[in-house]
């Protein structure tokens, strides 16, 4: 009765896994419809209690640091945005828009909010994100 009873609770853990939970590597960065030199940029993405951890790295000297985090739930409630000094920069929130499609705004001082989407594959091996008219492809690694 315990094996079944631990088996169900990973059955149900592991189902209730969001799909962006993952390291993401930028493939391509298209602005305004023309592809774009992008920096080596990493997006981790990792369950933190009932949020999500979102930190944006990129590499110096093969380390890599750092640029940007975020800890959100998918209910739409803000979230502080913060550069790598830990300082407040902007807000975000985000609300999940069907099973591998996520909906947010972000929003900083000085500057319109800005509306996007964030999408991963069937296959979960890549992540589209679309805003305004920027549109990035990332790969699972």
């Amino acid at each position: 009765m315990k094996r079944l009873a631990a088996f169900l609770l990973l059955a149900l853990s592991a189902s209730a896994a969001e799909p962006i939970v993952g390291k993401w590597h930028l493939d391509r960065q298209e602005v305004n419809g023309k592809k774009t030199d992008a920096e080596a940029l990493v997006l981790q993405v990792t369950p933190s209690g009932d949020q999500l951890a979102f930190a944006f790295s990129l590499p110096v000297n093969n380390i890599y640091f750092v640029s940007m985090s975020y800890t959100l739930r998918l209910d739409g409630s803000d979230a502080d945005v913060k550069n790598s000094q830990g300082q407040t920069i902007g807000t975000i929130k985000m609300t999940r828009a069907g099973t591998s499609q996520y909906k947010l705004t972000i929003r900083g001082p000085n500057r319109p909010a800005s509306d996007g989407t964030l999408t991963v594959s069937p296959d979960g091996k890549t992540l589209t994100s679309v805003s305004a008219n920027v549109t990035q492809s990332f790969s699972r690694y």
